[in-house]
């Protein structure tokens, strides 16, 4: 158990690396080595083409705008960062360098560095007889793993600012059904990275407490003790609305406690078995509340935490898959297949841009839920063990 240690002890700085088993910053005569350039602008990400041959790929990212500006390069999932540049400052320039596999990817610029970003374009890249052979020097896959699941993770809560400063805004100014419209699009920012904010010690019950879970004399704030207020009509008979001043009250902690989550992740680093962890417990938060219908227990928004927990867990499988396939091919094998039926189960229940309410699911279609993570747990809960012991 413990000839591992030395490498997971040697894996924990972040640094922007390559994903998919990309080893960044790296370059040999045989390999391809395409030069971009990416324009910045308050308005706009402009990178001079759209696709690149497999192998070596540099972006040199000028920032035109008058903020502060990131560029990603995303998996084709649009949520993976497979390499970012940060902190270019007006008429500053940087570069990021990658080593691709062929593949669909996106271009992605963030101004302010907050929010979703803009100018967010499909990437392409095709194969390359000259492209070098992946790099599968397993700490370097694993330093690779570990630092892009940090940017992914700081990318997240920085968008959970973002949203959950305009879902306060409009609670406050008594717009209950913008509220209610944004609420459970900015929580999934929240569920796809629940299990490294319950890392932070009281943040998690500030936050996303549930009313059946308060102790005695415990206060209740966050997500869930708006939410009872947004949705009176699922509350228990009596239920007397919020007065102004506890809107305020719940809605200045909301924000504060957020901002709180998004100093505390700047700093993260991540070792392996954290990752495959992760992974695990985002999965057992599917388990314990979403497939339950206990998480949303009045807005029934309880599919879109559904989504977004297995849309965490699946960023950090795809980070360590390379890795896992060269200890237990099988395994990857059963993993993929599992993850994509949960995925074919959820998008039955699309509507428009989110979900079918909760309680508007059979009990059949709910089983089947149940019986997916539970197949799909089986294999997961194997990860750790497999790249870790």
């Amino acid at each position: 158990m413990l000839t591992r240690l030395p490498l997971i002890l040697l894996v924990t700085a972040i640094v922007p690396l390559g994903l998919s088993g990309c080893v960044a910053n790296t370059s040999a005569a045989d390999t391809t080595h395409e030069a971009l350039t990416v324009d910045s602008s308050s308005e706009s990400c402009t990178v001079s083409a759209s696709d690149a041959p497999a192998g070596n790929v540099s972006f040199t990212v000028t920032n035109s705008g008058n903020q502060v500006t990131e560029f990603y390069l995303l998996g084709d999932d649009q949520l993976r960062i497979v390499g970012e540049v940060e902190n270019i400052g007006p008429g500053l320039t940087r570069d990021l360098v990658v080593q691709l596999g062929a593949g669909d990817y996106f271009t992605s610029c963030k101004p302010g560095m907050v929010g979703a970003g803009i100018g967010t374009a499909p990437f392409t890249v095709t194969k390359s007889e000259a492209a070098r052979t992946v790099d599968t020097d397993l700490a370097a896959q694993v330093e690779s793993a570990n630092a892009n699941y940090a940017s992914y993770v700081k990318d997240q809560v920085a968008q959970l600012v973002t949203g959950t400063d305009a879902f306060a805004s409009a609670y406050l100014a008594g717009d209950d059904d913008a509220a209610r419209t944004l609420y459970a699009p900015t929580r999934a920012h929240w569920e796809r990275v629940e299990t490294i904010a319950e890392s932070f010690g009281d943040l998690d019950p500030k936050l996303d407490l549930r009313e059946a879970d308060l102790e005695e004399g415990q206060e209740w704030t966050g997500w869930h003790a708006i939410e009872k207020d947004l949705w009176p009509a699922e509350a228990e008979p009596g239920f007397a609305a919020y007065t102004p001043l506890k809107r305020q009250h719940l809605a200045e902690l909301l924000v504060a406690d957020t901002k709180t989550l998004h100093s505390n992740v700047q700093d993260l680093s991540f070792t392996l078995s954290e990752q495959t962890n992760g992974a695990i417990g985002l999965l057992d938060e599917v388990a314990t509340g979403k497939v339950t219908g206990e998480e949303e227990f009045w807005s029934h928004t309880d599919l879109w935490d559904f989504q977004a927990n297995v849309d965490g867990a699946k960023v950090l499988y795809a980070g360590v898959r390379e890795i896992v396939i060269e200890t237990d091919a099988d395994l990857a094998d059963t993993l993929d297949a599992e993850f994509d039926e949960l995925q074919a189960l959820l998008d039955t229940q699309r509507v428009d841009d989110g979900f079918a309410l909760y309680t508007e699911l059979t009990p059949a279609e709910i089983k089947a839920f149940s019986d997916q993570v539970n197949a799909l747990g089986e294999p997961l809960n194997k990860l750790t063990a497999t790249l870790v012991l």
